[in-house]
Protein backbone atom coordinates (compact mmCIF):
# COMPACT_ATOMS: atom_id res chain seq x y z
CA UNK A 1 0.00 0.00 0.00
CA UNK A 2 1.52 3.34 -1.13
CA UNK A 3 1.65 6.12 2.46
CA UNK A 4 2.72 8.94 0.73
CA UNK A 5 -0.27 11.60 0.50
CA UNK A 6 1.56 13.47 -2.32
CA UNK A 7 0.46 11.16 -5.19
CA UNK A 8 -3.12 10.22 -4.12
CA UNK A 9 -6.41 11.92 -5.53
CA UNK A 10 -7.51 15.04 -3.85
CA UNK A 11 -10.94 14.43 -1.76
CA UNK A 12 -13.42 16.57 -0.10
CA UNK A 13 -16.44 15.83 2.14
CA UNK A 14 -19.17 18.72 1.80
CA UNK A 15 -21.48 19.02 4.38
CA UNK A 16 -25.07 20.41 3.55
CA UNK A 17 -24.72 23.94 6.27
CA UNK A 18 -21.65 24.56 4.33
CA UNK A 19 -18.45 23.53 6.12
CA UNK A 20 -15.83 21.41 4.28
CA UNK A 21 -12.81 18.87 5.09
CA UNK A 22 -10.25 18.48 2.58
CA UNK A 23 -8.18 15.39 2.04
CA UNK A 24 -7.48 12.48 -0.13
CA UNK A 25 -9.20 9.59 -2.22
CA UNK A 26 -8.60 6.14 -0.40
CA UNK A 27 -11.05 4.47 -2.05
CA UNK A 28 -13.14 4.39 -5.24
CA UNK A 29 -12.91 7.69 -7.50
CA UNK A 30 -16.78 8.41 -7.42
CA UNK A 31 -18.71 10.84 -6.17
CA UNK A 32 -21.11 9.59 -2.84
CA UNK A 33 -23.66 11.04 -1.14
CA UNK A 34 -25.43 9.99 2.65
CA UNK A 35 -25.98 11.07 5.42
CA UNK A 36 -22.68 12.11 7.27
CA UNK A 37 -22.95 10.24 11.04
CA UNK A 38 -19.78 8.85 13.66
CA UNK A 39 -19.03 6.06 15.20
CA UNK A 40 -16.82 5.71 18.40
CA UNK A 41 -15.77 2.65 18.08
CA UNK A 42 -12.27 1.87 18.31
CA UNK A 43 -12.41 -1.96 16.35
CA UNK A 44 -14.42 -3.36 13.74
CA UNK A 45 -14.60 -1.21 11.45
CA UNK A 46 -15.16 -4.49 9.16
CA UNK A 47 -18.39 -5.13 10.60
CA UNK A 48 -19.47 -2.03 10.84
CA UNK A 49 -19.11 -0.93 7.22
CA UNK A 50 -20.72 -4.41 6.26
CA UNK A 51 -23.87 -3.64 9.22
CA UNK A 52 -27.09 -3.30 6.38
CA UNK A 53 -28.01 -0.68 9.19
CA UNK A 54 -25.85 2.18 7.53
CA UNK A 55 -27.09 1.81 3.84
CA UNK A 56 -27.39 5.40 2.98
CA UNK A 57 -24.49 7.20 6.07
CA UNK A 58 -21.30 7.86 4.95
CA UNK A 59 -19.28 6.93 8.36
CA UNK A 60 -17.10 9.26 10.22
CA UNK A 61 -14.50 7.18 12.60
CA UNK A 62 -13.77 8.88 15.40
CA UNK A 63 -11.08 6.69 16.25
CA UNK A 64 -8.03 8.27 14.82
CA UNK A 65 -5.99 5.19 13.08
CA UNK A 66 -7.95 3.00 10.60
CA UNK A 67 -7.09 -0.07 8.27
CA UNK A 68 -4.29 -1.74 10.72
CA UNK A 69 -6.22 -4.81 10.86
CA UNK A 70 -7.22 -5.26 6.84
CA UNK A 71 -9.88 -7.16 5.70
CA UNK A 72 -11.01 -10.51 6.14
CA UNK A 73 -13.27 -13.05 4.37
CA UNK A 74 -14.89 -13.83 7.42
CA UNK A 75 -15.76 -11.01 9.41
CA UNK A 76 -18.58 -9.32 7.35
CA UNK A 77 -21.85 -8.61 8.36
CA UNK A 78 -23.68 -8.77 5.29
CA UNK A 79 -24.60 -11.98 3.70
CA UNK A 80 -22.47 -11.26 1.05
CA UNK A 81 -20.13 -9.60 2.10
CA UNK A 82 -21.13 -6.39 0.86
CA UNK A 83 -20.49 -3.13 2.10
CA UNK A 84 -23.13 -0.98 3.01
CA UNK A 85 -22.26 2.10 4.13
CA UNK A 86 -22.36 5.04 1.47
CA UNK A 87 -18.97 6.14 2.01
CA UNK A 88 -16.22 6.01 4.66
CA UNK A 89 -14.52 9.25 6.25
CA UNK A 90 -10.85 9.06 8.19
CA UNK A 91 -8.04 10.86 9.83
CA UNK A 92 -4.91 8.00 9.49
CA UNK A 93 -4.88 5.03 7.12
CA UNK A 94 -2.42 2.40 8.64
CA UNK A 95 0.47 2.25 6.10
CA UNK A 96 0.57 -1.76 6.29
CA UNK A 97 -2.03 -4.52 7.73
CA UNK A 98 -1.09 -5.85 10.54
CA UNK A 99 -2.89 -8.76 11.48
CA UNK A 100 -2.51 -12.74 11.18
CA UNK A 101 -6.18 -13.13 9.64
CA UNK A 102 -5.71 -10.15 7.02
CA UNK A 103 -6.52 -10.85 3.86
CA UNK A 104 -5.71 -7.64 2.39
CA UNK A 105 -6.10 -4.09 2.82
CA UNK A 106 -9.20 -2.20 3.90
CA UNK A 107 -8.05 0.29 0.88
CA UNK A 108 -8.31 -2.65 -1.32
CA UNK A 109 -11.79 -3.69 -0.19
CA UNK A 110 -13.08 -0.64 -0.78
CA UNK A 111 -11.79 0.33 -4.37
CA UNK A 112 -12.92 -3.48 -4.96
CA UNK A 113 -16.43 -2.40 -3.81
CA UNK A 114 -16.26 0.50 -5.51
CA UNK A 115 -16.95 2.17 -2.03
CA UNK A 116 -15.64 6.51 -1.75
CA UNK A 117 -13.26 6.69 1.09
CA UNK A 118 -11.86 10.12 1.94
CA UNK A 119 -8.30 10.33 4.41
CA UNK A 120 -6.45 13.03 6.25
CA UNK A 121 -9.37 15.15 7.63
CA UNK A 122 -9.77 16.43 11.33
CA UNK A 123 -12.06 13.94 12.38
CA UNK A 124 -12.12 15.17 16.12
CA UNK A 125 -13.07 18.61 14.73
CA UNK A 126 -15.71 16.81 12.57
CA UNK A 127 -17.07 14.81 15.24
CA UNK A 128 -17.52 17.87 17.58
CA UNK A 129 -19.54 19.71 14.97
CA UNK A 130 -21.80 16.48 13.85
CA UNK A 131 -21.91 16.01 17.96
CA UNK A 132 -23.02 19.59 18.11
CA UNK A 133 -25.05 20.41 15.23
CA UNK A 134 -26.50 16.77 14.52
CA UNK A 135 -26.11 14.12 11.47
CA UNK A 136 -26.26 16.15 8.45
CA UNK A 137 -26.52 15.21 4.42
CA UNK A 138 -22.68 15.17 3.06
CA UNK A 139 -21.19 14.36 0.11
CA UNK A 140 -17.58 13.11 -0.93
CA UNK A 141 -16.12 14.37 -4.30
CA UNK A 142 -12.62 13.58 -5.45
CA UNK A 143 -10.07 14.50 -7.94
CA UNK A 144 -11.75 16.97 -10.57
CA UNK A 145 -14.72 17.03 -8.80
CA UNK A 146 -13.15 18.14 -5.64
CA UNK A 147 -11.48 20.99 -7.49
CA UNK A 148 -15.07 22.34 -8.13
CA UNK A 149 -17.07 25.64 -6.62
CA UNK A 150 -18.08 24.67 -3.25
CA UNK A 151 -21.40 26.38 -3.29
CA UNK A 152 -22.10 24.01 -6.13
CA UNK A 153 -21.48 21.02 -4.45
CA UNK A 154 -23.24 21.97 -1.23
CA UNK A 155 -26.44 22.90 -3.56
CA UNK A 156 -25.62 18.84 -4.73
CA UNK A 157 -25.36 17.72 -1.19
CA UNK A 158 -28.92 19.75 0.10
CA UNK A 159 -30.40 18.51 -3.31
CA UNK A 160 -30.51 14.62 -1.64
CA UNK A 161 -33.33 12.84 0.02
CA UNK A 162 -33.58 13.11 3.51
CA UNK A 163 -33.43 10.23 5.82
CA UNK A 164 -36.33 10.93 7.60
CA UNK A 165 -39.08 9.55 5.78
CA UNK A 166 -36.91 7.23 3.95
CA UNK A 167 -37.78 3.42 3.70
CA UNK A 168 -34.34 1.75 3.57
CA UNK A 169 -35.30 -1.56 5.61
CA UNK A 170 -37.08 -3.01 2.15
CA UNK A 171 -33.86 -1.94 -0.01
CA UNK A 172 -31.48 -3.84 2.12
CA UNK A 173 -33.39 -7.01 2.68
CA UNK A 174 -33.09 -10.51 1.64
CA UNK A 175 -35.05 -11.19 -1.97
CA UNK A 176 -35.94 -14.72 -0.66
CA UNK A 177 -36.11 -16.47 2.45
CA UNK A 178 -32.91 -18.62 3.04
CA UNK A 179 -32.58 -21.14 6.29
CA UNK A 180 -29.20 -20.95 8.58
CA UNK A 181 -29.50 -24.79 10.16
CA UNK A 182 -29.15 -25.23 13.66
CA UNK A 183 -25.75 -26.93 15.17
CA UNK A 184 -26.25 -30.14 17.04
CA UNK A 185 -29.58 -31.11 17.65
CA UNK A 186 -32.27 -28.46 16.31
CA UNK A 187 -34.42 -27.57 19.25
CA UNK A 188 -36.63 -24.85 17.88
CA UNK A 189 -37.73 -23.20 14.59
CA UNK A 190 -37.59 -19.13 14.53
CA UNK A 191 -38.71 -17.03 11.79
CA UNK A 192 -36.33 -14.06 11.50
CA UNK A 193 -37.77 -10.78 9.62
CA UNK A 194 -34.68 -9.39 7.58
CA UNK A 195 -34.91 -5.54 8.07
CA UNK A 196 -30.81 -5.21 7.58
CA UNK A 197 -30.20 -8.56 10.11
CA UNK A 198 -26.51 -9.13 10.89
CA UNK A 199 -24.87 -12.66 10.21
CA UNK A 200 -23.99 -12.80 13.67
CA UNK A 201 -27.63 -12.85 14.48
CA UNK A 202 -28.51 -16.31 13.10
CA UNK A 203 -25.18 -18.27 14.09
CA UNK A 204 -26.03 -16.93 17.84
CA UNK A 205 -29.47 -19.02 17.18
CA UNK A 206 -27.77 -21.42 15.52
CA UNK A 207 -25.11 -21.67 18.88
CA UNK A 208 -28.21 -22.94 20.68
CA UNK A 209 -30.12 -25.42 18.51
CA UNK A 210 -32.41 -22.61 16.76
CA UNK A 211 -33.00 -23.30 13.08
CA UNK A 212 -33.52 -19.61 11.69
CA UNK A 213 -35.44 -19.13 8.38
CA UNK A 214 -34.66 -15.62 7.40
CA UNK A 215 -37.51 -14.27 5.15
CA UNK A 216 -37.98 -10.95 3.07
CA UNK A 217 -39.62 -7.34 5.37
CA UNK A 218 -43.14 -7.77 5.27
CA UNK A 219 -43.58 -11.33 4.48
CA UNK A 220 -47.34 -11.79 5.36
CA UNK A 221 -47.81 -13.91 8.93
CA UNK A 222 -49.83 -16.60 6.96
CA UNK A 223 -46.68 -16.97 4.48
CA UNK A 224 -44.63 -17.71 8.03
CA UNK A 225 -46.72 -20.61 9.40
CA UNK A 226 -45.98 -22.35 6.49
CA UNK A 227 -42.54 -23.13 8.62
CA UNK A 228 -44.45 -23.95 12.12
CA UNK A 229 -42.03 -21.19 13.78
CA UNK A 230 -41.50 -21.25 17.33
CA UNK A 231 -40.81 -17.86 17.44
CA UNK A 232 -40.62 -15.26 15.47
CA UNK A 233 -37.53 -12.37 15.63
CA UNK A 234 -37.43 -8.55 13.96
CA UNK A 235 -33.77 -7.90 13.20
CA UNK A 236 -31.96 -4.00 12.72
CA UNK A 237 -32.15 -2.60 9.99
CA UNK A 238 -31.76 0.86 8.37
CA UNK A 239 -34.25 3.81 7.82
CA UNK A 240 -37.20 5.38 9.37
CA UNK A 241 -39.36 3.11 11.44
CA UNK A 242 -42.28 5.56 10.96
CA UNK A 243 -42.35 4.39 7.22
CA UNK A 244 -42.82 0.95 8.07
CA UNK A 245 -46.71 0.70 9.07
CA UNK A 246 -46.76 -2.67 7.37
CA UNK A 247 -44.37 -4.75 9.49
CA UNK A 248 -45.95 -2.77 12.44
CA UNK A 249 -49.73 -4.64 11.78
CA UNK A 250 -47.72 -7.98 10.88
CA UNK A 251 -46.00 -7.42 14.30
CA UNK A 252 -49.57 -6.81 16.32
CA UNK A 253 -50.63 -9.61 14.60
CA UNK A 254 -47.96 -12.00 15.59
CA UNK A 255 -48.35 -10.76 18.97
CA UNK A 256 -52.13 -11.44 18.88
CA UNK A 257 -51.26 -15.33 17.51
CA UNK A 258 -49.55 -15.49 21.11
CA UNK A 259 -46.48 -16.45 19.24
CA UNK A 260 -42.68 -15.30 21.09
CA UNK A 261 -41.49 -12.32 19.94
CA UNK A 262 -38.05 -10.45 20.02
CA UNK A 263 -36.30 -7.74 18.01
CA UNK A 264 -33.71 -5.55 18.33
CA UNK A 265 -32.73 -1.68 16.78
CA UNK A 266 -35.18 -1.50 14.10
CA UNK A 267 -37.15 -4.21 15.58
CA UNK A 268 -37.38 -2.24 19.03
CA UNK A 269 -39.06 0.32 17.13
CA UNK A 270 -41.37 -1.63 15.58
CA UNK A 271 -42.16 -3.00 18.03
CA UNK A 272 -42.60 0.07 20.32
CA UNK A 273 -44.85 1.20 17.46
CA UNK A 274 -47.00 -1.79 18.02
CA UNK A 275 -47.45 -1.09 21.25
CA UNK A 276 -48.62 2.56 20.67
CA UNK A 277 -45.49 4.50 20.95
CA UNK A 278 -44.16 7.00 18.50
CA UNK A 279 -40.83 7.15 16.99
CA UNK A 280 -38.67 10.36 16.08
CA UNK A 281 -35.12 11.41 14.28
CA UNK A 282 -32.14 12.09 16.85
CA UNK A 283 -29.96 15.06 17.05
CA UNK A 284 -26.96 12.38 16.10
CA UNK A 285 -27.99 9.07 17.04
CA UNK A 286 -25.75 6.17 19.13
CA UNK A 287 -22.99 4.72 17.38
CA UNK A 288 -20.44 3.18 18.68
CA UNK A 289 -19.71 -0.11 21.41
CA UNK A 290 -19.13 1.83 24.34
CA UNK A 291 -22.59 2.59 25.15
CA UNK A 292 -23.98 1.93 28.97
CA UNK A 293 -27.74 0.68 29.08
CA UNK A 294 -29.76 0.28 32.44
CA UNK A 295 -31.88 -2.23 32.95
CA UNK A 296 -34.55 -0.63 34.80
CA UNK A 297 -35.81 -4.16 36.23
CA UNK A 298 -32.65 -5.43 37.29
CA UNK A 299 -30.88 -2.58 37.84
CA UNK A 300 -27.85 -4.23 35.79
CA UNK A 301 -25.73 -2.41 33.68
CA UNK A 302 -24.63 -3.24 30.27
CA UNK A 303 -21.52 -1.77 27.76
CA UNK A 304 -23.89 -2.16 24.24
CA UNK A 305 -23.04 -2.00 20.71
CA UNK A 306 -24.89 0.27 18.75
CA UNK A 307 -26.00 1.63 15.73
CA UNK A 308 -29.00 3.76 15.01
CA UNK A 309 -30.38 7.45 14.24
CA UNK A 310 -34.09 6.92 15.32
CA UNK A 311 -35.38 6.00 18.61
CA UNK A 312 -38.59 5.51 20.37
CA UNK A 313 -40.36 8.25 22.15
CA UNK A 314 -41.29 7.50 25.90
CA UNK A 315 -44.84 6.99 26.87
CA UNK A 316 -46.58 9.94 27.78
CA UNK A 317 -48.27 7.61 31.10
CA UNK A 318 -44.25 6.67 32.40
CA UNK A 319 -40.99 8.09 33.47
CA UNK A 320 -37.71 6.44 32.18
CA UNK A 321 -35.74 6.66 35.36
CA UNK A 322 -36.28 2.93 36.26
CA UNK A 323 -39.50 4.28 39.04
CA UNK A 324 -42.37 3.55 36.58
CA UNK A 325 -41.73 2.80 33.00
CA UNK A 326 -45.30 0.80 32.71
CA UNK A 327 -47.69 2.18 30.03
CA UNK A 328 -51.03 0.13 28.35
CA UNK A 329 -51.04 -1.13 25.33
CA UNK A 330 -53.89 -3.31 23.03
CA UNK A 331 -52.31 -6.43 24.59
CA UNK A 332 -52.20 -5.41 28.13
CA UNK A 333 -49.51 -3.86 30.50
CA UNK A 334 -46.09 -2.84 29.02
CA UNK A 335 -43.62 -1.27 30.44
CA UNK A 336 -40.08 0.37 29.44
CA UNK A 337 -37.15 -1.91 30.25
CA UNK A 338 -33.99 -0.24 29.06
CA UNK A 339 -32.46 3.41 29.52
CA UNK A 340 -29.59 4.62 28.17
CA UNK A 341 -27.51 6.22 30.61
CA UNK A 342 -26.07 8.85 28.63
CA UNK A 343 -29.44 10.61 27.36
CA UNK A 344 -32.31 8.78 28.77
CA UNK A 345 -33.52 7.38 25.97
CA UNK A 346 -35.68 4.60 25.83
CA UNK A 347 -33.68 1.22 24.80
CA UNK A 348 -35.78 -1.86 25.30
CA UNK A 349 -39.79 -2.30 25.83
CA UNK A 350 -41.54 -5.28 26.66
CA UNK A 351 -45.20 -6.91 27.32
CA UNK A 352 -45.64 -7.30 30.94
CA UNK A 353 -46.48 -11.34 30.27
CA UNK A 354 -43.50 -11.52 28.80
CA UNK A 355 -44.41 -12.74 25.31
CA UNK A 356 -42.73 -9.79 23.36
CA UNK A 357 -39.50 -8.15 24.22
CA UNK A 358 -37.40 -5.76 22.35
CA UNK A 359 -33.54 -3.90 22.83
CA UNK A 360 -32.80 -0.76 20.64
CA UNK A 361 -29.12 -2.20 20.71
CA UNK A 362 -26.75 -5.13 19.36
CA UNK A 363 -27.07 -8.37 21.50
CA UNK A 364 -25.12 -10.40 18.94
CA UNK A 365 -22.10 -8.01 19.65
CA UNK A 366 -20.59 -8.10 16.28
CA UNK A 367 -18.26 -5.99 16.78
CA UNK A 368 -18.91 -5.04 20.57
CA UNK A 369 -18.94 -6.25 23.86
CA UNK A 370 -21.16 -9.39 25.33
CA UNK A 371 -22.73 -8.20 27.97
CA UNK A 372 -25.87 -8.75 26.39
CA UNK A 373 -25.59 -11.88 24.78
CA UNK A 374 -28.10 -13.78 27.65
CA UNK A 375 -30.98 -11.99 25.72
CA UNK A 376 -30.73 -14.98 23.55
CA UNK A 377 -30.97 -17.31 26.03
CA UNK A 378 -34.33 -15.49 27.26
CA UNK A 379 -35.35 -16.24 23.89
CA UNK A 380 -34.93 -19.69 24.10
CA UNK A 381 -36.63 -19.66 27.43
CA UNK A 382 -39.37 -17.96 26.44
CA UNK A 383 -39.71 -20.48 23.48
CA UNK A 384 -39.10 -23.49 26.35
CA UNK A 385 -42.72 -21.99 27.91
CA UNK A 386 -44.49 -20.22 24.80
CA UNK A 387 -44.00 -22.10 21.47
CA UNK A 388 -47.06 -22.56 19.87
CA UNK A 389 -45.91 -25.77 18.66
CA UNK A 390 -45.54 -27.46 22.51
Amino acid sequence: MTSGTATRTPAILVLADGRTFRGVSVGSTDTTFGEAVFTTAMTGYQETLTDPSYHRQIIVAAAPQIGNTGWNDEDSESRDGKIWAAGYVIRDLAKRVSNWRAERSLEDELKAQGITAIAGVDTRTLVRHLRNEGSIAAGIFTGDQAQRPVEDLVAEVQAQPSMTGADLATEVSTDAAYTIEAVGEKKYTVVAYDMGIKTATPNHFAQRGIETVVVPANTPVEKIKQYHPDGVFISNGPGDPATADEMVAITRQIIEDKVPLFGICFGNQILGRALGLDTYKMTFGHRGINVPVVNTVTGKIDITSQNHGFALAAPESSTTDGEDGTFDTDFGPARVTHVNLNDRTVEGVALDNGMAYSVQYHPESAAGPHDSNPLFDQFTELMDQYSPNK
